[in-house]
Formats: structure tokens, C-alpha cells, sequence
């Protein structure tokens, strides 16, 4: 019912000619979006694995471009009203925007730097300047383009096409939800494939790539229909004139700060020397609603961690939904189809429903509730991240080390290490690592080993081969696989070189080295020295490492993979991602009750020309929660990330009580009868401006004709004494 209703209204607007346009708008801003949120979503993970900073590191270099993001808009919407009009900065722009997306994919391409084909880049340093140079081209780019096209569709619609003008913007916004999903869901496909020319790793050029060849769709389509827009020319703007008019009140003020003066109602009222009441009024209408505003980047801090901490977090967690793996990066496209579910369901159900209780649900307390409901989130991502802790291995400190032991030789062996004493069974190793500081000897059978170095937080395997009981100390890893993959190595124990594909050639009582694998079922093809196979399959998690332990016992045959032992050393992750849903759940209903309700408040009660005031207003309170992000994750500093969790909780849930006293006293207004009251008194107030500016023009003439005829006289007189001067001289 809803498409064929969508339907109806694009058949309506197709048949009216002046509004073809808005086709191209359309679809600029789709790929735009597209664009943005799909280069956005493997933004945190790019710096984290790529260019292998750390969890805040990561973090903070997000929240830093989000916040850009977020306080270009101002820069656009003044440079659009006021000088280059909204096509050219829409163009101009873009192509800033579009070479931003490219340099991105550009910083990406591992081969660039790595000379030694090791899959990872020798010169770091390019590649985090070209990543630099990239997001501040795309933040001039997005932000400056912002607040220029919704409006510029706009102008392309007389005054009789209301109804047209209110479908386009539906379908504007429907481009906008439509182009943030399936960027979410395809970019992080894409990343996870693997790319190279000498080398492969993790596709993050084409993760990056596709968006940028978006943005140049998004600049062409645009382009082509450059002929058929309507291009309104700049007339000013109105965020420019308020600073002015805010400007010349303070500075009046602080003129006439002497005591004798007499004090004014307001402060704003210092204006009126030179500005209309009117105007002052729609100010000071503004200036209640953005001081409304102060608390309000707290909830901003809690929401844009969706796309950093919380991404992060999924990368610790097990994405087999059974018909599907979801890449950690995926889980952000559960906020925008809650979004689609749930605004309808808040609009048509809940509201109305608080309604019937004959509850006073105002505005203003429902940003409260998002606020709260945003805080709960993060306690919810808190108790989950509490759980996570507990599956993780624990690591030795700097100062210590952690060793295993393997036996492989065909009888049991005992060994004492510390106070540890345990017997191993022929090819197996004992399941947890012990934990030592300094150097340790340990007893196996009835031999001493020579000192094993138990510091510097390293992990090891003593292999014992042979009668002798001597043995070989291995290197273990010492942090979970990254990026969901898992390590594997595999120690021979057979009688001869065994030839493993991905695992190269592993002589006998040897353990190779690690190799990453993916999530997923994997079968391992092994050789002996007569081309003989034995196929070992296995079906590995996320984040898990494993030692195969080829017995002395084993002979290729039908049955040869049963014979061959997985031995943990980390476990794969186990809470699932599905857990991170409660979270996203409460966060998107608190984004519904709080984002969309902010909006309607701040609109019905800011005077008609001011709506992009408070529109400037309301994304600098995006970009100040992004920086909030910054100053407390430096400030705190917690060990724990749980405990990262319930600060910021804590801060919203404060920040909540504060917003909801200002709440309390805030005068609901009608900003129409307002200005209708004050256009009434312009007239004799624009009489009155208008003869005191004439009779401050006329003094100031008087004044400058009475300066010119003293400054001639003071020539002539001047004049008269030099030809004085030279007679006498004569």
C-alpha cells in the first residue's frame, strides 16, 4: 500500500515539467549519502588495522572528523547565501568532496609502501598524511554540501507547489535513509574481501573506493541537470546578520554600563539603536531555544559511539547468525531499520497512547526520556562488555610470562614447573598457560631443563621431543587475532616433512609459525614426502588460535584426520553479536524520542526566517558531543572499557536531571503571534529609526562640511604664510 502510494506521488510530480529537476537532486543525494555513511562505517576499523592504531587512537581520530562533519555546515550555508549562491557551492564543493573519497581509497592501497610484499606498508607516515588530507577534503566536502541541497530543492518549486514541494522532501529523505543502509551493509562486504597486487590483506581500497566512484555519479547527475534547476541568487544570510545584531547588543551594553544609565528588560535590547524591534524579537526567541541547547552534546556523545566503541566492540563477539556472518562494522544497520520500524510505531501507537492517559508527554520531556533511554544504551553496552571481559584470555604483564608444555614423545611424561606438577599423555599439551616471572627451570621425567625466560609478557610452548627429554621453546602470540580471524599453527610430530597449503613445509618434531585464517569451515591439505594427502577440515569461530598436533603415530589414509588434535591456546569469541541488539534498540528509540522531537520543538518555536539558525545551531551540538568524545576518553583514561561505559552513562544521566530543570521553567511560545505583534509597532518604530538616522546623517554632514571649510581656511592661511616666508627670503 505504502510503494504504490510512493508511486502515485513520483507519477504526480513526473507530470509537472518544472519540477524534473529534482530527479537529479534525488539522486545526487542518495549517492552522497551513500558516499559518506559507507566510507564512514570501516572508517574506525581502517585506523585500527590498517594503519594500526590503537582502540583510542582509533576512536579519537573518528569523533575528530565526525566533528568537522558537523561544523562545516555553518561554513557552506554562509558561503551558499552569501556569495556563490546553492548550485555553485554545491558543485564547487563536491568536487572537494570527490577528491577527498579518492585520496581515501588512495592511503588504503597497502602495495603502495610495501616494498617487501609482507602485506603491511613500509611508510606508515604516507599513508596516515594521505588519510589526513582525505578527511578534511571530505569534511569541507559533506558538511559544506549539507545544509545546500535539501534547500536548493526547495527553490525548485513556486509558491502554488506546495504539495509537491512536501513530497519532494519526503522522497529527499527516504534517498537519505536509503543510501545510509545499504552503504552499511555493502561497504563492510567489501572490506572484508581480500585485495593486493604483491600481497593480499583486508579490501579497504575498494571499501573506500566504491563510495568515492558514488561521489562522481553524485557530481554528474547533479551537473546534468544544471539546466533545468532553478538558481536562486544569493540574498544574504540570516545567521550573519543575528551574530551582528548579537555583536552591536553587547557592544552597546558594555558603552553604557555607567550606572546612571537606565538598565533595559533585556540585553538584546541594546540593539534597537540601530536594529528593528522585530528582529530583536525573533532573536531573542532563538536564544531561549539555543539555550536549550547547552546540555544537549552529551546525547550526541553517547549516539556517534555507535560508529566508533561500540563497531569495536563487535569485533570481540561471534557473527554466525547461521544463514549469514555479519561483519562487526554491519551491526551499525540495525540503528537505521530500527529507525524505519520504529518512528512509525512511536508516531501512530506510543504517542497516542500517552494521549489517552491523558499524560502532559511535551516535547521537552520526551527529549528527556531519549536522553535517558541513550544513557540506559550505554549500560546495556556496559553489562555486555562485562561479559566479553570474562571470555578474554589474560595476558602475562611486561614483567612476567606465560608458558605450555607439549609432549611428544610416545609415553606419558610428568613435569614440575613452580609449584605446578602434572603429567602429560603422549602428543598432548597441558590446556591452560602458567603464569612465572623471571626465569624458571622446570623438571621433566627426571631432567632439568636449562633456564626458560618467563618476562618481557611473553607467551611460549616448550615442545619435549626425544628420550633425552630434551625440548624447544616456541613463541606464542600474545593478543587475540584481530579483525575476527583466528591463528593457526601446526606442530609435526610425524617421521618426516609434512607439506601444509598456507602453513609451507613443517619438518619433523617442528612447530611452524602462525597463519591467520577466516571464520568459517576450512580444510587443510597435507603432503608427505610421496605426495600421499590427508584432507583436515575444521571449522573455526572468530578470534580463536590453535595448535595442530600431528601425532608420531599418524599414517595417511581414509582415517588419517582423526588422529589429529586441536589444541586451544585462545579460545574463539562466544558472546554473540545478537547481544549488542538490546543496546542498539534502546539507543534508536532514544535517537526517535530525542533527534525527532528536538527538531519539531526547536522549529515550532524559532520565528520563520530563523530556521537555519537553530539548524546551524542543532549540528554544532553533534559536533561538540563528538568532541565531548575526545577531552573525557583523554581525561579518564580507564583501564576498562565497561567502566568507559557507565561514565558517559553517568554524565548523560546528569546531564538528563539538568536538562529536565531547564525544561521545567521554559515558557512555551507561538513565535507567529509574536511576530504579528511586532510587525503591528514597525511601522511608527521604522518612522521613528528612520528620522533619528536622518537626523544623524544631516548632523554628520554638518559636521563633515564644517571640518572641509576649516581645513580650507587652515590651507589658505598656511598658504599665505609660505608666500610670506619666500619674500622675505628674497
Amino acid at each position: 500500500m505504502q510503494s504504490s502510494a510512493l508511486w502515485g506521488l513520483l507519477v504526480g510530480l513526473l507530470e509537472d515539467p518544472p519540477v524534473m529537476s529534482i530527479f537529479f537532486i534525488v539522486v545526487n543525494e542518495f549517492c552522497e549519502r551513500f558516499s559518506y555513511y559507507g566510507m564512514r562505517a570501516v572508517l574506525v576499523l581502517y585506523f585500527r588495522y590498517f594503519l594500526q592504531w590503537d582502540d583510542d587512537m582509533a576512536t579519537s581520530i573518528y569523533h575528530t572528523f565526525v566533528a568537522l562533519c558537523y561544523l562545516t555546515p555553518i561554513l557552506g550555508a554562509i558561503v551558499a547565501d552569501s556569495w556563490l549562491g546553492k548550485f555553485k557551492t554545491i558543485v564547487y564543493l563536491s568536487i572537494v568532496y570527490t577528491l577527498g573519497q579518492v585520496v581515501m581509497a588512495v592511503s588504503a592501497i597497502h602495495d603502495i609502501t610495501d616494498h617487501d610484499h609482507d602485506g603491511t606498508p613500509d611508510n606508515m607516515t604516507l599513508h596516515v598524511a594521505l588519510s589526513m588530507v582525505g578527511l578534511i577534503l571530505i569534511a569541507l566536502g559533506t558538511g559544506g554540501i549539507k545544509p545546500c541541497v535539501a534547500a536548493f530543492g526547495g527553490d525548485q518549486f513556486e509558491d502554488h507547489q506546495e504539495k509537491q514541494r512536501s513530497t519532494f522532501f519526503s522522497i529527499f529523505y527516504l534517498s537519505i535513509n536509503a543510501g545510509s543502509l545499504l552503504s552499511t551493509v555493502i561497504t563492510p562486504i567489501l572490506r572484508a574481501q581480500e585485495c593486493g597486487i604483491n600481497s593480499q590483506r583486508k579490501c579497504y581500497p575498494l571499501a573506500f573506493g566504491v563510495p568515492a566512484a558514488l561521489m562522481v555519479v553524485a557530481l554528474v547527475v547533479f551537473i546534468l541537470g544544471s539546466s533545468m534547476y532553478t538558481k536562486v541568487a544569493p540574498k544574504g544570510n540570516i545567521m550573519l546578520e543575528v551574530c551582528k545584531c548579537i555583536w552591536f547588543a553587547v557592544k552597546n551594553r558594555y558603552k553604557n554600563r555607567s550606572s546612571s544609565i537606565p538598565k533595559r528588560e533585556h540585553w538584546m535590547d541594546w540593539a534597537e539603536d540601530k536594529y528593528e524591534r522585530l528582529l530583536i524579537a525573533q532573536i531573542k526567541m532563538v536564544l531561549k531555544v539555543l539555550f536549550l541547547y547547552i546540555p544537549l552534546p552529551m546525547f550526541w556523545t553517547l549516539f556517534d559511539q555507535q560508529g566508533s566503541r561500540w563497531t569495536l566492540q563487535a569485533t570481540t563477539m561471534d557473527g554466525d547468525f547461521g544463514l549469514l556472518v555479519i561483519q562487526p562494522d554491519q551491526m551499525q544497520t540495525v540503528n537505521p531499520i530500527l529507525i524505519l520500524i520504529m518512528v512509525p510505531v512511536v508516531d501512530s501507537v506510543i504517542y497516542p497512547l500517552i494521549a489517552k492517559c491523558k499524560l502532559n508527554f511535551t516535547p521537552l520531556k520526551r527529549m528527556t526520556v531519549g536522553m535517558f533511554m541513550a544513557a540506559l544504551a550505554f549500560i546495556a553496552a556496559a553489562l555486555i562488555q562485562l561479559q566479553i571481559d570474562q571470555t578474554l584470555p589474560v595476558f602475562p604483564a611486561s614483567n612476567a610470562g606465560q608458558i605450555k608444555f607439549y609432549n611428544m614423545v610416545n609415553e606419558p611424561m610428568s613435569v614440575q614447573i613452580g609449584t605446578h606438577s602434572f603429567v602429560l599423555d603422549p602428543y598432548t599439551s597441558n590446556k591452560e598457560y602458567l603464569p612465572f616471572e623471571g626465569n624458571v627451570s622446570a623438571q621433566v621425567g627426571t631432567d632439568l631443563t636449562p633456564p626458560l625466560d618467563m618476562t618481557n609478557g611473553t607467551r611460549r610452548s616448550y615442545v619435549i621431543t626425544g628420550v633425552n627429554r630434551t625440548g624447544t621453546l616456541y613463541q606464542d602470540v600474545t593478543k587475540k587475532p584481530e579483525q575476527g580471524e583466528n591463528a593457526i599453527r601446526l606442530l609435526n610430530g610425524f617421521n618426516d616433512t609434512l607439506t601444509v597449503n598456507s602453513l609451507g613445509a613443517v619438518p619433523h618434531n617442528v612447530m611452524s609459525k602462525y597463519v591467520t585464517l577466516q571464520q568459517g569451515s576450512t580444510t587443510l591439505q597435507i603432503l608427505d614426502p610421496l605426495n600421499n594427502t590427508c584432507d583436515f577440515t575444521m571449522t573455526l569461530g572468530f578470534g580463536s588460535a590453535y595448535t595442530l598436533v600431528v601425532p608420531g603415530t599418524f599414517s595417511m589414509g581414509p582415517d588419517c584426520a582423526q588422529s589429529i588434535r586441536m589444541e586451544e591456546d585462545i579460545s574463539p569469541n562466544s558472546v554473540h553479536m545478537a547481544w549488542q541488539i538490546p543496546q542498539y534498540f534502546l539507543m534508536t528509540m532514544g535517537e526517535v524520542v530525542f533527534s525527532v522531537t528536538g527538531l519539531e520543538f526547536s522549529y515550532s518555536q524559532a520565528p520563520s526566517n530563523m530556521k537555519s539558525v537553530l539548524q546551524a545551531g542543532w549540528l554544532f551540538t553533534v559536533a561538540m558531543g563528538n568532541i565531548i568524545v575526545l577531552i573525557v576518553a583523554e581525561a579518564a583514561q580507564l583501564p576498562d572499557q565497561w567502566a568507559e561505559y557507565i561514565l558517559f552513562a553517568s554524565l548523560l544521566i546528569a546531564v538528563c536531571v539538568i536538562f529536565a530543570g531547564m525544561a521545567k521553567f521554559y515558557t512555551y511560545v507561538d513565535p507567529a503571534e509574536i511576530e504579528a505583534r511586532f510587525s503591528e509597532l514597525e511601522p511608527d518604530s521604522k518612522d521613528k529609526k528612520r528620522k533619528s538616522l536622518e537626523l544623524d546623517d544631516r548632523k554628520a554632514s554638518l559636521e563633515q562640511h564644517h571640518e572641509q571649510q576649516r581645513r580650507k581656511s587652515s590651507d589658505a592661511s598656511s598658504h599665505a604664510s609660505s608666500r610670506s616666508g619666500k619674500a622675505t627670503n628674497m
